[in-house]
C-alpha cells in the first residue's frame, strides 16, 4: 500500500498564509518608499541606487534585534511596538557615523506564521522606517515548524546609510572643554530586559499601576526612540564632533567608543531626571549606580558631543526638533581614572 501524499502544509508550512502575509506588508512599505528604491517588496533581491547628491558616498551597516523585551511582547500580546524597536536599535546606529538611514531589512522567524501578529510586528518595523525616514526595502520570513514554540518569533534587522566621506563622525576632534549634550530616551529602550524581566517576577503582585504617566506595561513596552530626523537636522547646519547611541552598556561602555585617547568623559549627576520606570528598576533590582549606568540608558538614549561654542543652538535646534534635551557634562583630560565618571 502506498503511502497517502504529505504537502507542505501537513509538514506544518502554510505558503498561502506566507502569501497573505505579503500581500499586507506590501502597503505599509509602499508608504517607506523614497529616493532611490528602484525594486522592492516581492523580487528576490531589492534594488537601490544611492542618491546623486552625494558626491563621495560611504555606506554604512548595521544590524540587530531586540532581544529578550520579545518574552514580554508574547506574554502580554504586546507586537504592535517591537518592529519600531527593531529599526531603531540599527538606524540610531548608522546614524551615529553621521550616516543618513537609506533602507532596510528585517528577517521574522516562527514555528507556525500567525498572519494578524506578524502583520503587527511589520508594521511597526514600516513605522520606524517611516520615522526615520528609511525604505522598507525587503525582508524574509521563515516559517521552521519545531525550531520555535508556539506563539513566539525571532527579529533580525539590517540597515544600510550613506554619508559622504568628508563627514564621517569619527569622534577624533573631541577634545576637553568639549560640550556633552544628552538627549532623553523613551524608556528602556531595547537593551537590558533580561533584568527588566527578573524585576517583574521579583514584584509579581506589587507591580505599580502606572510609571510616568503611562499604564505599567506601556511604559515598559515603550519602543526605542529614533532620533533620526532631529540629528540629521543638527548635521546639516552645525558640526558635531561625536554622537553616541546608548545602548547594551549603558552610559560607561557606550560614550567612550567615540572618544579619542587621553579623554573621558564627567557628566553631573542630576543633569537629567530620574523617571520613575528607572527609580522602580533600580529599587526593584537592589543594584547601585554603577550597575544602573551600564546596564540601562537610564533616562539618556544619545549623546551628542559639540564644541561649547555652538553647544547652545545645537540644543535649541534639537528641541526645536521635538528631542528633550540636557547638558549632562563635558569632556576632560584622562588621567589615571575611568573614561566616563559621573558625578
Amino acid at each position: 500500500m502506498s503511502p497517502s501524499p504529505l504537502s507542505y502544509k501537513d509538514a506544518g508550512v502554510d505558503i498561502d498564509a506566507g502569501d497573505a502575509l505579503v500581500e499586507r506588508i506590501k502597503p505599509l512599505a509602499k508608504k517607506t518608499l523614497r529616493e532611490g528604491v528602484l525594486a522592492g517588496i516581492g523580487g528576490f533581491g531589492a534594488l537601490f541606487e544611492v542618491p546623486k547628491r552625494y558626491r563621495e558616498p560611504v555606506l554604512v551597516s548595521g544590524t540587530d534585534g531586540v532581544g529578550t523585551k520579545l518574552r514580554l511582547a508574547f506574554e502580554w500580546n504586546m507586537h504592535d511596538t517591537v518592529g519600531i524597536d527593531l529599526v531603531a536599535m540599527s538606524v540610531n546606529d548608522v546614524l551615529v557615523q553621521g550616516a543618513e538611514p537609506l533602507f532596510f531589512l528585517d528577517y521574522f522567524a516562527c514555528g507556525k506564521l500567525d498572519v494578524e501578529v506578524a502583520a503587527a510586528v511589520v508594521g511597526g518595523i514600516a513605522r520606524g522606517c517611516e520615522l526615520s525616514g528609511c525604505a522598507l526595502i525587503g525582508g524574509e520570513t521563515a516559517e521552521m515548524p519545531g525550531m520555535y514554540p508556539q506563539g513566539e518569533y525571532d527579529l533580525a534587522g539590517f540597515a544600510v546609510g550613506a554619508v559622504e566621506k568628508s563627514k564621517i563622525l569619527s569622534g577624533a576632534d573631541v577634545k576637553a572643554g568639549d560640550i556633552v549634550l544628552g538627549l532623553a530616551s523613551s524608556g528602556v529602550h531595547s537593551n537590558g530586559f533580561s533584568l527588566v524581566r527578573k524585576c517583574i517576577e521579583r514584584a509579581a503582585g506589587t507591580l505599580p499601576a502606572t510609571l510616568d504617566g503611562q499604564a505599567f506595561r506601556d511604559a515598559i513596552m515603550a519602543p526605542t526612540r529614533l532620533y533620526v530626523k532631529s540629528v540629521l537636522a543638527l548635521l546639516a547646519m552645525h558640526p558635531v564632533k561625536a554622537l553616541a547611541h546608548i545602548t547594551g552598556g549603558g552610559l560607561l561602555e557606550n560614550i567612550p567608543r567615540v572618544l579619542p585617547d587621553g579623554t573621558a568623559a564627567h557628566l553631573k549627576k542630576g543633569s537629567w531626571p530620574r523617571t520613575e520606570l528607572f527609580a522602580w528598576l533600580q529599587s526593584t533590582a537592589a543594584i547601585d549606580d554603577h550597575e544602573m549606568n551600564r546596564t540601562f540608558n537610564n533616562g539618556i538614549g544619545m549623546v551628542v558631543v559639540v564644541d561649547p561654542s555652538i553647544a547652545g543652538a545645537a540644543a535649541a535646534m534639537l528641541r526645536e526638533a521635538g528631542e528633550t534635551v540636557h547638558v549632562i557634562g563635558a569632556i576632560a583630560p584622562r588621567g589615571a581614572g575611568a573614561s566616563v565618571v559621573i558625578a
